[in-house]
Protein backbone atom coordinates (compact mmCIF):
# COMPACT_ATOMS: atom_id res chain seq x y z
CA UNK A 1 0.00 0.00 0.00
CA UNK A 2 1.30 3.61 -1.28
CA UNK A 3 1.74 6.13 1.36
CA UNK A 4 -0.55 8.53 -1.26
CA UNK A 5 -3.44 5.48 -1.18
CA UNK A 6 -2.66 5.97 2.89
CA UNK A 7 -2.78 9.54 2.89
CA UNK A 8 -6.57 9.31 0.61
CA UNK A 9 -7.77 6.72 3.08
CA UNK A 10 -7.28 8.76 5.97
CA UNK A 11 -8.61 11.85 4.40
CA UNK A 12 -11.55 9.91 3.38
CA UNK A 13 -12.13 8.60 7.07
CA UNK A 14 -11.29 11.92 8.50
CA UNK A 15 -14.46 13.59 6.18
CA UNK A 16 -16.65 10.42 7.53
CA UNK A 17 -15.72 11.69 11.61
CA UNK A 18 -17.21 14.82 10.44
CA UNK A 19 -19.66 14.18 9.02
CA UNK A 20 -20.39 12.31 11.70
CA UNK A 21 -20.57 15.14 14.53
CA UNK A 22 -22.30 16.87 12.03
CA UNK A 23 -25.00 14.38 12.57
CA UNK A 24 -25.08 13.43 16.11
CA UNK A 25 -26.09 17.19 16.11
CA UNK A 26 -29.69 16.39 15.87
CA UNK A 27 -32.05 13.25 17.33
CA UNK A 28 -33.33 13.16 13.27
CA UNK A 29 -29.86 12.60 11.91
CA UNK A 30 -28.47 10.54 14.52
CA UNK A 31 -28.32 7.50 12.91
CA UNK A 32 -26.46 8.91 9.67
CA UNK A 33 -23.93 10.15 12.03
CA UNK A 34 -23.29 6.88 13.78
CA UNK A 35 -22.91 5.28 9.71
CA UNK A 36 -20.84 7.89 9.13
CA UNK A 37 -18.69 7.70 12.22
CA UNK A 38 -18.45 3.71 12.40
CA UNK A 39 -17.40 3.71 8.16
CA UNK A 40 -15.06 6.29 8.88
CA UNK A 41 -13.11 4.47 11.86
CA UNK A 42 -13.67 0.97 9.52
CA UNK A 43 -11.43 2.86 6.70
CA UNK A 44 -9.00 3.87 9.52
CA UNK A 45 -8.58 0.66 11.30
CA UNK A 46 -8.04 -1.33 7.88
CA UNK A 47 -6.01 1.59 6.83
CA UNK A 48 -3.52 1.37 9.62
CA UNK A 49 -3.36 -2.63 9.95
CA UNK A 50 -2.67 -2.69 6.37
CA UNK A 51 0.33 -0.23 7.29
CA UNK A 52 1.37 -1.84 9.83
CA UNK A 53 1.67 -5.28 8.37
CA UNK A 54 4.10 -3.06 5.56
CA UNK A 55 5.90 -1.63 8.02
CA UNK A 56 6.70 -4.81 10.06
CA UNK A 57 8.29 -6.93 7.07
CA UNK A 58 6.97 -10.12 8.52
CA UNK A 59 3.48 -11.96 9.54
CA UNK A 60 4.25 -11.73 13.33
CA UNK A 61 3.69 -7.80 13.51
CA UNK A 62 0.66 -8.15 11.42
CA UNK A 63 -0.70 -10.89 14.14
CA UNK A 64 -0.12 -9.19 17.09
CA UNK A 65 -2.40 -6.19 15.47
CA UNK A 66 -4.97 -8.56 14.59
CA UNK A 67 -5.14 -10.16 18.05
CA UNK A 68 -5.37 -6.69 19.62
CA UNK A 69 -8.44 -6.12 17.54
CA UNK A 70 -10.17 -9.27 18.33
CA UNK A 71 -9.90 -8.72 21.50
CA UNK A 72 -10.60 -5.18 21.70
CA UNK A 73 -13.71 -5.61 19.33
CA UNK A 74 -15.19 -8.45 20.91
CA UNK A 75 -14.97 -6.69 24.52
CA UNK A 76 -16.43 -3.45 22.97
CA UNK A 77 -19.25 -5.41 21.44
CA UNK A 78 -20.14 -7.27 24.62
CA UNK A 79 -20.12 -4.36 26.75
CA UNK A 80 -22.45 -2.62 24.10
CA UNK A 81 -25.01 -5.35 23.56
CA UNK A 82 -25.30 -5.85 27.53
CA UNK A 83 -24.62 -2.22 28.94
CA UNK A 84 -28.55 -1.14 30.26
CA UNK A 85 -29.05 3.09 29.58
CA UNK A 86 -28.76 3.85 32.82
CA UNK A 87 -25.04 2.58 32.94
CA UNK A 88 -24.38 4.23 29.66
CA UNK A 89 -22.56 6.92 31.67
CA UNK A 90 -20.48 4.54 33.52
CA UNK A 91 -19.59 2.74 30.48
CA UNK A 92 -18.76 6.58 28.21
CA UNK A 93 -16.60 6.65 31.75
CA UNK A 94 -14.85 3.27 31.00
CA UNK A 95 -14.22 4.33 27.70
CA UNK A 96 -12.41 7.45 28.48
CA UNK A 97 -9.88 6.08 30.54
CA UNK A 98 -9.23 3.03 27.85
CA UNK A 99 -8.16 5.94 25.58
CA UNK A 100 -6.19 7.72 28.34
CA UNK A 101 -4.84 4.58 29.05
CA UNK A 102 -3.26 3.91 25.40
CA UNK A 103 -1.63 7.01 25.00
CA UNK A 104 0.19 6.33 28.23
CA UNK A 105 1.07 3.01 26.82
CA UNK A 106 2.57 4.15 22.89
CA UNK A 107 4.07 7.18 25.08
CA UNK A 108 5.99 5.03 27.35
CA UNK A 109 6.94 2.55 23.91
CA UNK A 110 8.26 5.17 21.87
CA UNK A 111 10.44 6.35 24.66
CA UNK A 112 11.58 2.53 25.03
CA UNK A 113 12.16 2.12 21.45
CA UNK A 114 11.96 5.39 19.70
CA UNK A 115 13.35 3.54 16.38
CA UNK A 116 10.53 1.33 15.52
CA UNK A 117 7.85 3.81 16.59
CA UNK A 118 8.85 7.52 15.60
CA UNK A 119 9.30 8.95 12.02
CA UNK A 120 12.68 8.47 10.70
CA UNK A 121 14.50 7.28 13.06
CA UNK A 122 16.84 4.69 13.46
CA UNK A 123 17.46 2.20 16.17
CA UNK A 124 20.06 3.88 19.07
CA UNK A 125 19.11 7.69 17.09
CA UNK A 126 17.97 10.17 19.85
CA UNK A 127 14.68 11.44 19.92
CA UNK A 128 14.08 14.77 18.75
CA UNK A 129 13.34 17.20 21.32
CA UNK A 130 9.53 18.04 19.07
CA UNK A 131 8.65 14.28 19.72
CA UNK A 132 9.76 14.26 23.05
CA UNK A 133 7.86 17.29 24.16
CA UNK A 134 5.36 15.93 22.01
CA UNK A 135 5.37 12.18 24.05
CA UNK A 136 5.13 14.42 27.22
CA UNK A 137 1.63 16.12 26.54
CA UNK A 138 0.07 13.06 25.65
CA UNK A 139 1.23 11.15 28.04
CA UNK A 140 0.59 13.35 30.69
CA UNK A 141 -3.16 14.08 29.78
CA UNK A 142 -3.39 10.89 29.03
CA UNK A 143 -2.33 9.73 32.51
CA UNK A 144 -4.76 12.43 33.77
CA UNK A 145 -7.47 11.75 31.56
CA UNK A 146 -7.10 7.86 33.08
CA UNK A 147 -7.24 8.25 36.35
CA UNK A 148 -9.84 10.76 36.46
CA UNK A 149 -12.06 8.36 34.29
CA UNK A 150 -11.32 5.92 36.95
CA UNK A 151 -12.73 8.18 39.40
CA UNK A 152 -15.85 9.33 37.59
CA UNK A 153 -16.58 5.71 36.95
CA UNK A 154 -16.96 4.86 40.45
CA UNK A 155 -19.02 8.03 41.00
CA UNK A 156 -21.24 7.19 38.61
CA UNK A 157 -21.68 3.90 39.64
CA UNK A 158 -22.38 4.95 43.47
CA UNK A 159 -22.09 1.39 44.65
CA UNK A 160 -18.20 1.14 45.87
CA UNK A 161 -17.90 2.16 49.62
CA UNK A 162 -14.29 3.51 48.92
CA UNK A 163 -14.87 7.27 49.75
CA UNK A 164 -13.48 8.46 46.90
CA UNK A 165 -15.37 6.45 44.34
CA UNK A 166 -18.77 7.69 46.46
CA UNK A 167 -21.07 11.17 45.08
CA UNK A 168 -20.44 13.79 47.61
CA UNK A 169 -17.40 15.44 47.39
CA UNK A 170 -13.67 14.57 49.17
CA UNK A 171 -12.10 18.35 49.84
CA UNK A 172 -9.05 18.70 52.55
CA UNK A 173 -7.61 22.05 53.77
CA UNK A 174 -4.87 23.12 50.52
CA UNK A 175 -6.56 21.07 48.11
CA UNK A 176 -6.17 23.76 45.48
CA UNK A 177 -2.61 24.35 46.48
CA UNK A 178 -1.21 20.43 46.28
CA UNK A 179 -3.24 20.17 42.77
CA UNK A 180 -0.98 23.78 41.74
CA UNK A 181 2.08 22.37 42.94
CA UNK A 182 1.56 18.98 41.52
CA UNK A 183 0.66 20.50 38.20
CA UNK A 184 3.71 22.95 38.17
CA UNK A 185 6.07 19.87 39.21
CA UNK A 186 4.35 17.48 36.14
CA UNK A 187 5.01 19.72 33.29
CA UNK A 188 8.85 20.77 35.30
CA UNK A 189 9.49 17.09 34.82
CA UNK A 190 8.51 17.35 31.42
CA UNK A 191 10.32 19.76 30.32
CA UNK A 192 13.56 18.19 32.08
CA UNK A 193 12.28 15.04 30.01
CA UNK A 194 12.43 17.44 27.28
CA UNK A 195 15.59 18.26 27.41
CA UNK A 196 17.82 15.84 28.74
CA UNK A 197 15.38 12.57 27.39
CA UNK A 198 15.69 11.42 31.22
CA UNK A 199 13.85 8.19 31.98
CA UNK A 200 13.59 9.30 35.14
CA UNK A 201 12.04 12.77 35.18
CA UNK A 202 9.77 10.90 32.39
CA UNK A 203 8.15 8.07 34.81
CA UNK A 204 8.50 10.73 37.53
CA UNK A 205 5.89 12.96 35.07
CA UNK A 206 3.68 9.93 34.65
CA UNK A 207 2.91 9.08 38.10
CA UNK A 208 2.57 12.46 39.45
CA UNK A 209 0.12 12.79 36.40
CA UNK A 210 -1.89 9.76 37.55
CA UNK A 211 -2.70 11.12 41.09
CA UNK A 212 -3.49 14.42 39.72
CA UNK A 213 -6.24 12.86 37.77
CA UNK A 214 -7.42 11.62 40.60
CA UNK A 215 -7.19 15.00 42.88
CA UNK A 216 -9.09 16.99 40.41
CA UNK A 217 -11.55 14.96 39.69
CA UNK A 218 -12.00 13.46 43.75
CA UNK A 219 -13.51 17.18 44.63
CA UNK A 220 -16.84 16.97 42.23
CA UNK A 221 -19.80 16.33 43.56
CA UNK A 222 -22.16 13.85 41.30
CA UNK A 223 -24.18 16.79 40.53
CA UNK A 224 -21.36 18.26 38.15
CA UNK A 225 -21.20 14.68 36.67
CA UNK A 226 -22.87 15.49 33.69
CA UNK A 227 -19.88 18.00 32.59
CA UNK A 228 -16.95 15.64 34.06
CA UNK A 229 -18.16 13.23 31.32
CA UNK A 230 -17.44 15.86 28.51
CA UNK A 231 -14.34 17.34 30.07
CA UNK A 232 -12.71 13.89 30.13
CA UNK A 233 -13.69 13.44 26.77
CA UNK A 234 -12.20 16.40 25.46
CA UNK A 235 -8.84 15.36 27.75
CA UNK A 236 -8.71 11.78 25.80
CA UNK A 237 -9.07 13.56 22.90
CA UNK A 238 -6.07 15.55 23.15
CA UNK A 239 -4.00 12.84 24.34
CA UNK A 240 -4.98 11.04 21.23
CA UNK A 241 -3.92 13.95 19.12
CA UNK A 242 -0.66 14.44 21.23
CA UNK A 243 0.70 10.58 20.33
CA UNK A 244 -0.19 11.54 17.16
CA UNK A 245 2.17 13.92 16.66
CA UNK A 246 4.93 11.97 17.81
CA UNK A 247 3.52 8.68 15.67
CA UNK A 248 3.46 10.87 12.38
CA UNK A 249 0.08 9.84 12.40
CA UNK A 250 -2.07 12.53 10.24
CA UNK A 251 -5.52 10.29 11.64
CA UNK A 252 -4.97 10.11 15.01
CA UNK A 253 -4.39 13.90 15.03
CA UNK A 254 -7.32 14.73 13.33
CA UNK A 255 -9.54 12.56 15.09
CA UNK A 256 -7.91 13.32 18.77
CA UNK A 257 -8.40 17.12 17.69
CA UNK A 258 -12.02 16.68 16.48
CA UNK A 259 -12.71 14.89 19.70
CA UNK A 260 -10.74 16.95 22.05
CA UNK A 261 -12.67 20.37 20.33
CA UNK A 262 -16.18 18.82 20.84
CA UNK A 263 -15.85 17.58 23.90
CA UNK A 264 -14.45 21.49 25.25
CA UNK A 265 -17.21 22.49 22.88
CA UNK A 266 -19.63 20.68 24.47
CA UNK A 267 -17.39 20.73 28.27
CA UNK A 268 -18.48 25.27 27.38
CA UNK A 269 -22.06 24.01 26.75
CA UNK A 270 -22.49 22.09 29.92
CA UNK A 271 -20.88 25.09 32.05
CA UNK A 272 -23.18 27.25 30.80
CA UNK A 273 -26.22 24.63 31.72
CA UNK A 274 -25.22 24.36 35.18
CA UNK A 275 -23.83 27.91 35.63
CA UNK A 276 -20.57 26.52 36.41
CA UNK A 277 -17.02 28.60 35.30
CA UNK A 278 -15.42 27.12 32.18
CA UNK A 279 -11.84 28.02 33.57
CA UNK A 280 -12.42 26.22 37.05
CA UNK A 281 -13.70 22.90 35.03
CA UNK A 282 -10.81 22.49 33.14
CA UNK A 283 -8.60 22.96 36.05
CA UNK A 284 -10.84 20.94 38.03
CA UNK A 285 -11.63 23.42 40.77
CA UNK A 286 -15.39 22.97 40.59
CA UNK A 287 -18.48 21.36 42.55
CA UNK A 288 -17.97 20.23 45.61
CA UNK A 289 -19.67 22.87 47.64
CA UNK A 290 -23.03 22.03 46.35
CA UNK A 291 -23.18 18.84 49.12
CA UNK A 292 -21.44 20.28 51.53
CA UNK A 293 -23.39 22.90 51.67
CA UNK A 294 -26.91 20.72 51.87
CA UNK A 295 -25.44 18.38 54.06
CA UNK A 296 -27.79 18.72 57.00
CA UNK A 297 -29.92 21.05 56.59
CA UNK A 298 -32.87 19.46 55.27
CA UNK A 299 -35.70 19.28 57.79
CA UNK A 300 -38.62 17.35 57.69
CA UNK A 301 -41.91 18.52 55.59
CA UNK A 302 -45.14 17.67 54.65
CA UNK A 303 -46.48 17.51 51.06
CA UNK A 304 -49.31 17.15 49.55
CA UNK A 305 -49.45 13.52 47.97
CA UNK A 306 -51.78 11.24 45.68
CA UNK A 307 -52.21 8.38 43.77
CA UNK A 308 -51.81 7.54 40.04
CA UNK A 309 -55.62 7.40 39.59
CA UNK A 310 -55.07 10.83 40.58
CA UNK A 311 -53.00 12.12 38.33
CA UNK A 312 -54.55 10.72 35.43
CA UNK A 313 -57.48 12.32 36.55
CA UNK A 314 -55.63 15.87 36.39
CA UNK A 315 -53.87 14.86 32.97
CA UNK A 316 -57.38 13.30 31.55
CA UNK A 317 -58.94 17.36 32.21
CA UNK A 318 -55.98 19.21 30.98
CA UNK A 319 -56.13 20.62 27.47
CA UNK A 320 -51.39 20.78 27.62
CA UNK A 321 -49.50 18.70 29.05
CA UNK A 322 -45.72 18.83 29.50
CA UNK A 323 -43.50 15.86 30.64
CA UNK A 324 -40.52 16.55 32.20
CA UNK A 325 -38.04 13.11 32.05
CA UNK A 326 -35.24 12.42 35.00
CA UNK A 327 -32.90 10.03 36.12
CA UNK A 328 -35.77 7.86 37.86
CA UNK A 329 -37.32 7.43 34.39
CA UNK A 330 -34.34 5.94 32.80
CA UNK A 331 -33.52 3.56 36.22
CA UNK A 332 -37.38 2.64 35.63
CA UNK A 333 -36.78 2.07 32.20
CA UNK A 334 -40.20 3.71 32.05
CA UNK A 335 -39.84 5.37 28.65
CA UNK A 336 -42.06 3.06 26.78
CA UNK A 337 -45.56 3.46 29.65
CA UNK A 338 -44.67 7.51 28.66
CA UNK A 339 -44.90 7.02 25.41
CA UNK A 340 -47.98 5.25 25.70
CA UNK A 341 -49.78 7.86 28.30
CA UNK A 342 -48.73 10.53 25.63
CA UNK A 343 -50.33 8.60 22.95
CA UNK A 344 -53.22 8.15 24.99
CA UNK A 345 -53.64 12.28 26.16
CA UNK A 346 -52.85 13.15 22.72
CA UNK A 347 -55.94 11.02 21.17
CA UNK A 348 -57.96 12.90 23.40
CA UNK A 349 -57.36 15.96 22.23
CA UNK A 350 -54.44 17.07 24.84
CA UNK A 351 -51.05 18.87 23.36
CA UNK A 352 -48.11 16.57 25.08
CA UNK A 353 -44.35 17.72 24.68
CA UNK A 354 -41.48 16.61 26.35
CA UNK A 355 -38.94 19.12 28.13
CA UNK A 356 -35.16 18.44 28.04
CA UNK A 357 -33.12 20.01 30.52
CA UNK A 358 -29.39 19.57 29.01
CA UNK A 359 -27.91 17.66 31.94
CA UNK A 360 -30.67 15.86 32.81
CA UNK A 361 -29.79 12.02 34.07
CA UNK A 362 -25.81 11.35 34.24
CA UNK A 363 -24.57 12.81 31.15
CA UNK A 364 -25.11 15.29 28.66
CA UNK A 365 -28.35 13.55 26.28
CA UNK A 366 -29.00 10.94 28.24
CA UNK A 367 -32.68 12.11 28.00
CA UNK A 368 -33.04 12.39 24.63
CA UNK A 369 -31.50 8.79 23.68
CA UNK A 370 -34.29 7.35 26.30
CA UNK A 371 -36.80 8.67 24.18
CA UNK A 372 -35.45 8.18 20.97
CA UNK A 373 -34.94 4.44 21.82
CA UNK A 374 -39.17 4.76 22.92
CA UNK A 375 -39.59 6.17 19.10
CA UNK A 376 -41.10 9.28 21.01
CA UNK A 377 -41.90 11.89 17.71
CA UNK A 378 -39.01 14.41 17.43
CA UNK A 379 -41.21 17.01 17.06
CA UNK A 380 -42.53 16.37 20.91
CA UNK A 381 -39.34 17.17 22.34
CA UNK A 382 -38.12 20.33 23.23
CA UNK A 383 -34.69 22.08 24.42
CA UNK A 384 -34.80 23.76 27.70
CA UNK A 385 -34.79 27.09 26.19
CA UNK A 386 -37.53 26.22 23.51
CA UNK A 387 -40.03 25.12 26.23
CA UNK A 388 -39.36 27.23 29.19
CA UNK A 389 -41.35 30.20 27.77
CA UNK A 390 -44.55 27.74 27.50
CA UNK A 391 -45.04 26.61 31.37
CA UNK A 392 -46.61 29.83 32.07
CA UNK A 393 -49.50 28.52 29.65
CA UNK A 394 -49.41 24.87 30.62
CA UNK A 395 -52.20 23.42 32.81
CA UNK A 396 -50.18 20.32 33.80
CA UNK A 397 -46.23 19.53 34.41
CA UNK A 398 -45.30 15.99 35.06
CA UNK A 399 -41.98 15.52 36.32
CA UNK A 400 -40.73 11.83 36.18
CA UNK A 401 -37.39 11.25 38.77
CA UNK A 402 -36.01 14.46 37.87
CA UNK A 403 -34.87 16.68 41.09
CA UNK A 404 -32.24 18.99 40.11
CA UNK A 405 -33.01 20.51 36.75
CA UNK A 406 -36.68 21.59 38.12
CA UNK A 407 -35.39 23.04 41.18
CA UNK A 408 -36.27 26.58 41.99
CA UNK A 409 -33.60 27.15 44.45
CA UNK A 410 -31.60 28.00 41.46
CA UNK A 411 -33.17 31.33 41.38
CA UNK A 412 -32.36 32.32 45.03
CA UNK A 413 -29.27 33.35 45.83
CA UNK A 414 -26.71 31.72 48.16
CA UNK A 415 -27.93 28.64 47.10
CA UNK A 416 -25.13 26.29 46.10
CA UNK A 417 -27.03 25.89 42.38
CA UNK A 418 -27.69 29.83 42.40
CA UNK A 419 -28.08 30.90 38.91
CA UNK A 420 -28.44 27.19 37.08
CA UNK A 421 -30.50 27.58 34.57
CA UNK A 422 -33.34 25.13 35.84
CA UNK A 423 -36.71 24.24 33.44
CA UNK A 424 -39.52 26.59 34.86
CA UNK A 425 -41.76 23.80 35.93
CA UNK A 426 -42.49 26.06 38.95
CA UNK A 427 -44.43 28.12 36.51
CA UNK A 428 -47.43 25.46 35.33
CA UNK A 429 -50.89 25.74 37.16
CA UNK A 430 -50.54 22.45 38.20
CA UNK A 431 -47.58 20.03 39.09
CA UNK A 432 -47.11 16.32 39.58
CA UNK A 433 -44.30 14.82 40.74
CA UNK A 434 -42.84 11.12 40.52
CA UNK A 435 -40.35 10.10 43.02
CA UNK A 436 -39.45 6.66 44.70
CA UNK A 437 -39.33 8.41 48.24
CA UNK A 438 -38.27 12.92 49.26
CA UNK A 439 -34.70 11.97 49.08
CA UNK A 440 -32.63 14.77 47.78
CA UNK A 441 -31.01 14.53 43.94
CA UNK A 442 -27.42 14.12 43.14
CA UNK A 443 -27.01 17.83 44.16
CA UNK A 444 -27.86 17.13 47.44
CA UNK A 445 -30.76 19.73 48.39
CA UNK A 446 -34.07 19.91 48.89
CA UNK A 447 -36.97 21.52 46.20
CA UNK A 448 -38.80 23.58 46.76
CA UNK A 449 -40.97 22.46 43.85
CA UNK A 450 -42.13 19.27 46.09
CA UNK A 451 -43.76 21.82 48.65
CA UNK A 452 -45.81 24.23 46.38
CA UNK A 453 -49.62 24.14 46.98
CA UNK A 454 -50.02 23.15 43.53
CA UNK A 455 -48.19 20.63 43.37
CA UNK A 456 -48.81 16.47 43.89
CA UNK A 457 -46.31 14.02 44.58
CA UNK A 458 -46.73 10.39 42.97
CA UNK A 459 -45.09 8.14 44.90
CA UNK A 460 -43.55 4.72 43.69
CA UNK A 461 -41.22 3.20 40.65
CA UNK A 462 -41.84 5.29 37.57
CA UNK A 463 -42.68 2.52 35.35
CA UNK A 464 -45.76 1.17 37.49
CA UNK A 465 -46.97 4.62 38.48
CA UNK A 466 -46.84 5.39 34.87
CA UNK A 467 -48.59 1.82 33.73
CA UNK A 468 -51.33 2.74 36.69
CA UNK A 469 -51.67 6.10 34.90
CA UNK A 470 -52.01 4.77 31.37
CA UNK A 471 -55.31 2.27 32.50
CA UNK A 472 -56.63 5.12 34.61
CA UNK A 473 -57.14 7.72 31.55
CA UNK A 474 -60.36 7.48 30.25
Amino acid sequence: MSMNLVTLLYLIASVCFIQALKGLSHPTTSIRGNVFGMTGMTIAVVTTAALIAKLAGSPMGLSWVLVGLLVGGSAGAIMAQRVEMTKMPELVAFMHSMIGLAAVFIAVAAVAEPGALLHGLAKGDPIPTGNRLELFLGAAIGAITFSGSVIAFGKLSGKSKFRLFQGAPVQFGGQHLLNLVLGLATVGLGLAFMATESWSAFFAMLALAFVLGVLIIIPIGGADMPVVVSMLNSYSGWAAAGIGFSLNNAMLIIAGSLVGSSGAILSYIMCKAMNRSFINVILGGFGGDTATAAAGDQVQRSVKSGSADDAAFILGNAETVVIVPGYGLAVARAQHAVKELAEKLTEKGITVKYAIHPVAGRMPGHMNVLLAEAEVPYDQVFEMEDINGEFGQTDVAIILGANDVVNPAALQKGSPIYGMPILEAYKAKTIIVNKRSMAAGYAGLDNELFYMDKTMMVFGDAKKVVEEMVKAVE
